[in-house]
C-alpha cells in the first residue's frame, strides 16, 4: 500500500516537472523570438543607414524634434498644473 502511495507522488512529481519544463520552454522560446526580432530590426537599420547615410541624419533630426516637443508638452502641462 505505502508502495503504491509512493508511485503515485512519483507520478505527480514527474506530471509537475514536465509541465515545469514545458512552461520554461515556452518562456525560453519567446524570449528567443523577441531576441530575433530585436537582432533583424538591428540588421535591417544597419544596413537602410550605410545604404542611405543621409537617413541616419534624418532620424536623429527626428529624435531632436521629438525629445524637443516632449520637453515643451512636459513644460505645458506643468503650467496648466500651477493654473
Amino acid at each position: 500500500m505505502a508502495e503504491l502511495e509512493s508511485q503515485e507522488g512519483n507520478y505527480d512529481n514527474r506530471e509537475k516537472k514536465v509541465e515545469n519544463f514545458k512552461t520554461d520552454m515556452e518562456e525560453l522560446l519567446e524570449k528567443m523570438e523577441k531576441l530575433t526580432v530585436r537582432a533583424a530590426w538591428i540588421l535591417y537599420d544597419c544596413v537602410a543607414i550605410q545604404t542611405n547615410p543621409d537617413l541616419l541624419n534624418a532620424m536623429q533630426h527626428l529624435e531632436d524634434v521629438f525629445l524637443l516637443c516632449k520637453e515643451q508638452m512636459e513644460n505645458k502641462w506643468q503650467e496648466l498644473l500651477m493654473e
